[in-house]
């Protein structure tokens, strides 16, 4: 079915929906149903105030009696707000009325990433990279202000009739460093759960960044890295398998598409980049090695996949948690049996089927296992990093032949930011030789104060601002008589303003004085280059003449126009004259006034009439340029009634 087929058959269905056709809140009239999911139902709508289009997300009725539902809920609208993005979708509004629970965010007009991999399959890789940098861009602004998505998939990515990209649905938005651990369930959709979320729950920036590497592989090949018959054996891939190479599936795409995948799906979060602002890089870099020749190849047609529609839905999936944890067995543990190919074997790697065979092997022989497993292995101690910054304490821990289990991040005010405030286990103690350590680092103080930037150059600006241990954030262009263009007027928050670490800073910099356009049609283009500098700006001559009543090589128009405000160095864009169109004169000799003067007038021209002294008659007698000749487009045609 076609994406205009489907919007179709969503329309349809909205005549039995009891919002459709309701002003809701008072304010919001809801016009039709655009999409159903897991949590809730998306309709188009028109803000009766602002008399403006708009989607408006709306929970499910039976979900709006949850309390933690509509804490998330809102907290969408929260989150979202906080992210002023051009990929992002933005919400407007929250509120309730009666079971209804709603967001009114920005309508897009046009379909999802969903709904062109159902209708194309594979897409070039060009294009794959075309939606991926700008979803990723979203993503990156997310993680930089303190946001995980915890749900990407190509239902939440939007592509716009006008070719833009945007990423929805922040329903399952979370702070980075507030607990994510679920006891047994957890948020999601089961195609593009990281393993870490699928084992203990666990959610950061790099669990949105596998879930982009899945989409990728799934845009390159046109299907889901992970299949099976049932959610349960999806997951345990995700768990067991690596995402396979796209090249494995397309023959011919390129190594470095390979790598880019494999880098953002690598099972070990450790080995994926940090967020979508580092994957960005690297998919940027990746698109910087491939040839138009590459970027271009048309990818062979398969069969379009099919699947339950279900299963690419937000949803709360029990979770794999070790015999006796969480809560009753059959609902918090997975019991999915392991493939029972030799290769699939091989990937669970080869310690764990090493001590299944000695175990066995010591079982049959009548040993106890435990005595042998508490003493294989050398021990040793974990090394000082306390104060060491993150980079020099992961050296010492390779150097003592440990591994890294991982990395969290802890505000303190007594540890410079980036370096260690404690680990687990702790400096000194004793540790077996294969074991791992897991690192706490300084995110530095909990708050910290915007610093003042007035009259800073936007590089100083940035420097301050990440000395302080804030992000830059956007940039605001404005006029402003006092401060020099090119530094900064103001920040957004103030200078002052106590943040989180991390958090973005908008930057509001100078354009300089305002400066009045002036108006420069009709001159040459000598004249108007020169009238045009005088005021400190620039003409750029368009390459296409246009007909207008000034001569031939004169200034026809300009953009901007007469009384807009440049700054100082901006460019005015000058349309040359080709002169006026010639047109031909209508023979009005014989009518009447009225209706000779409405000829000429709806031919294009202007009209004088000339009447004799002592002249009663209405009849045109003669014209100034005769019928059947031309004369230049709003020119004067002078007509003169009979005399006596």
């Amino acid at each position: 079915m076609s994406v205009a087929a489907r919007r179709l058959a969503c329309v349809d269905t909205t005549l039995q929906d009891p919002l459709v056709g309701q002003l809701l809140d008072g304010r919001y009239r809801v016009d039709a149903r655009i999409a159903v999911g897991g949590m809730a139902t998306v309709y188009r709508a028109v803000d009766t105030r602002l008399d403006r289009v708009l989607a408006l997300k709306v929970m499910h009725p039976a979900l709006a009696t949850d309390a933690s539902f509509v804490e998330r809920f809102i907290r969408e609208a929260k989150s979202v707000a906080r992210l002023a993005h051009p990929n992002v979708v933005a919400v407007f509004d929250q509120g309730a009325q009666g079971q209804y629970v709603y967001l009114a965010m920005e309508y897009v007009a046009g379909c999802t990433l969903r709904d062109v991999l159902r209708d194309r399959g594979a897409l070039q890789p060009r294009a794959a990279l075309d939606i991926l940098e700008p979803v990723l861009a979203a993503l990156g602004a997310a993680h930089r202000a303190g946001f995980v998505h915890r749900d990407m998939k190509p239902e939440n990515v939007l592509i716009g009739d006008d070719g833009r990209v945007k990423v929805a649905d922040f329903g399952l938005v979370r702070a980075v460093g507030t607990v994510t651990n679920t006891t047994g369930s957890v948020l999601g959709t089961v195609s593009y759960l990281a393993p870490e979320q699928i084992e203990d729950g666990t959610a950061d920036t790099r669990t949105d960044v596998y879930a982009c590497g899945v989409v990728l592989y799934e845009m390159l090949t046109g299907s889901k890295p992970h299949g099976g018959e049932t959610p349960a054996q999806v997951l345990y891939q995700h768990l067991n398998e690596p995402v396979p190479a796209p090249s494995a599936a397309v023959p011919g795409l390129p190594a470095g598409l390979d790598d880019l995948v494999a880098s953002a799906t690598a099972r070990n979060p450790e080995a994926r980049p940090f967020d979508a602002v580092a994957l960005l890089a690297e998919t940027r870099a990746a698109r910087s090695g491939l040839t138009d020749a590459q970027l271009d190849a048309v990818p062979p047609q398969a069969t379009a996949e099919t699947h339950d529609a279900a299963e690419d839905r937000t949803s709360v999936i029990p979770r794999l948690l070790p015999a006796g944890q969480g809560v009753s067995h059959h609902t918090s543990r997975l019991e999915v049996p392991p493939p029972a190919a030799p290769q699939d074997r091989r990937r669970r790697g080869p310690r764990r089927s090493v001590v299944a065979v000695v175990v066995a092997v010591l079982l049959a022989l009548g040993i106890g296992t435990g005595v042998w497993y508490i003493n294989s292995g050398q021990f040793t101690q974990v090394p000082l990093l306390l104060g060491q910054t993150e980079k020099d304490a992961r050296q010492r821990l390779s150097k003592a032949g440990l591994e890294l289990k991982g990395v969290e991040r802890a505000y303190s005010d007594t540890v410079d930011r980036g370096k260690v405030i404690s680990s687990d286990p702790e400096s000194g103690d004793r540790i077996r030789g294969n074991d791992a350590v897991k690192l706490v680092v300084s995110r530095g103080p909990e708050i910290v104060k915007v610093p003042d930037l007035r009259d800073l150059s936007i590089a100083d600006a940035r420097r301050e601002l990440k000395k302080a241990g804030l992000v830059p954030g956007m940039i605001t262009k404005e006029f402003s008589e006092e401060t020099v263009r090119g530094d900064v007027i103001r920040t957004d928050p103030a200078a002052g303003t106590e943040r989180h670490p991390d958090s973005a800073v908008a930057l509001h910099v100078s354009k300089g004085a305002p400066v009045d356009v002036p108006d420069v049609s009709g001159l040459s283009v000598e004249d108007a280059t020169a009238a045009l500098a005088d005021e400190g700006l620039k003409a750029k001559v368009l390459p296409d003449r246009v007909n207008s009543p000034e001569v031939a090589g004169d200034i026809a128009r300009q953009s901007p126009g007469e009384g807009a405000e440049a700054a100082e160095g901006d460019t005015i864009e000058l349309t040359v004259s080709d002169g006026p169109r010639m047109i031909d004169v209508p023979d009005v000799t014989g009518k009447d006034v009225d209706e000779a003067t409405s000829e000429l007038k709806d031919a294009g021209f202007e009209v004088k009439v000339d009447r004799p002294f002592l002249s009663f008659s209405d009849t045109i007698a003669s014209q100034s340029v005769d019928g059947g000749e031309q004369a230049p487009e709003g020119s004067t045609i002078t007509i003169k009634t009979k005399g006596l």
